[in-house]
């Protein structure tokens, strides 16, 4: 039974390792981790233009210093589709350890732009709907364009580093040409080639469903996905499914990275932006609202452990010793001492409040926001802002936050508090029959 059981994890790990190690989801993966200061300044622009200056400020005055938080919503949030597109072919690139990265971004951006619509509606001075062309739109380019932009960047650099394998597509200028030069025209045909086939494909769309890829992308795939992945239900499965990963030795990014955090990326660039306009806040669940009510701590909601060794666990050495280890690093949501030191990893007591407490505070946070006891989460914070000060700005100073994640806290260390002792029970009957030998 325990080969059978033993064989089943290792299939598990197996298939997982393979999923999170695809290409173009590590890509993925690494292209928000490089975007994250992009949307960290918003989220701190936003909460000092939505919070603080309204505070301080006088109307006339507001509106003057609000003109420097749109400035930085206008290069930040107002552009993450473009940039996405850019970074995710640079980054694939990279991952497939191409020459030419630079050139994949340059690619990738005029790819998205020709799979942008080439007219947009607005309204005039009139209020009457107007046809413009030759303009792009903030809401292409943004944060509605963002799954877009994944996919342009992604397919353009693909074909471009695909079609630069070819020999027969490589114009050879000999050794006394400038290298730039060479390298330039080496890649000329694959660079048109790629371009090409999209401004096809845009054409195709156009004359035959009087669409445009990223409109096409956003209803048939942007849009479902969100609202399937980013629903309580949604959000609260795959993030569970994530933290069940770590407890194999597999990092929950593996799914949370590539299935959940683009989506909710999206949900919380569009809180912002409807923060920093005055606008109805639209979504609950978003890239910062799950980690500040689940990942207390870090992964699994550590913190609560700590917690729990601290008031009842004191006298036991090992336990003690691994808290004082690991208590600074978790306040700032780092915690691969506890999960690798307890452990976690592996420990089927452990991974019951592991998987469980994250999904537990999820659902909480979320009905104390249903419910209007809290603000919704509008400020994207960085993941290693400590606990209680991360809800307080997370929600645009709400106290009233606060006292809801230390109600998770107390939730967390009472759930945890059983499987410990459990733990420890294991731990003195090893000891005993090592005794014993």
């Amino acid at each position: 039974m325990n080969n059978e059981k033993q064989s089943f994890i290792d299939k598990f790990s197996n298939a997982a390792m393979k999923f999170g190690s695809q290409v173009h989801l590590k890509s993925l993966r690494d292209t928000f981790a490089l975007m994250m200061p992009l949307f960290i300044l918003a989220g701190l622009a936003v909460l000092i233009n939505a919070v603080i200056f309204p505070k301080v400020l006088s109307d006339e005055q507001l509106k003057t210093a609000q003109y420097w938080a749109t400035s930085i919503q206008n290069a930040t949030l107002n552009l993450s589709g473009l940039i996405v597109c850019g970074i995710s072919a640079y980054s694939l690139s990279i991952n497939k350890n191409f020459k030419s990265p630079v050139t994949a971004i340059v690619i990738a951006l005029a790819s998205l732009v020709i799979m942008m619509p080439q007219t947009i509606k607005m309204l005039d001075i009139n209020e009457a709907e107007t046809t413009v062309s030759g303009v792009l739109s903030f809401q292409n380019i943004g944060s509605t364009g963002m799954f877009g932009g994944i996919i342009v960047g992604l397919l353009s650099a693909e074909i471009f580093i695909k079609l630069s394998g070819i020999k027969k597509l490589k114009v050879d200028l000999g050794g006394d040409v400038p290298p730039a030069v060479s390298a330039s025209f080496s890649n000329m045909f694959p660079f048109m080639i790629t371009l090409i086939i999209f401004s096809v494909i845009s054409f195709l769309l156009f004359t035959i469903f009087k669409t445009d890829l990223i409109t096409l992308i956003t209803r048939l795939i942007q849009e479902p996905l969100r609202r399937v992945n980013t629903s309580l239900v949604g959000t609260v499965i795959i993030y569970s499914l994530g933290n069940l990963l770590f407890t194999f030795g597999i990092h929950q990014s593996v799914i949370n990275g590539t299935i959940l955090d683009p989506l909710l990326l999206v949900n919380m660039n569009e809180n912002m932006a409807a923060l920093n306009a005055g606008k109805e806040i639209p979504h609950i669940i978003n890239s910062s609202f799950v980690p500040t009510f689940g990942m207390l701590g870090g992964t699994g909601s550590t913190i609560c452990l700590l917690i729990a060794i601290y008031i009842f666990f004191r006298k036991h050495e090992q336990y003690k010793q691994l808290a004082d280890l690991s208590i600074a690093p978790g306040l700032f949501n780092i915690n691969e001492p506890v999960i690798f030191g307890f452990p976690i990893v592996f420990n089927l007591p452990m991974m019951i409040p592991f998987v469980a407490l994250p999904a537990i505070g999820i659902v909480i946070a979320y009905f104390a926001t249903t419910l209007g006891f809290m603000n919704k989460v509008t400020v994207m914070v960085p993941w290693t802002t400590p606990p209680l000060l991360n809800a307080y700005l997370a929600t645009g100073a709400d106290f009233r936050a606060v006292i809801v994640q230390l109600a998770i806290i107390v939730i967390g260390v009472l759930l945890y508090l059983p499987f410990i002792k459990i733990s420890a029970n294991i731990l003195k009957r090893q000891a005993e029959k090592e005794l014993m030998k």
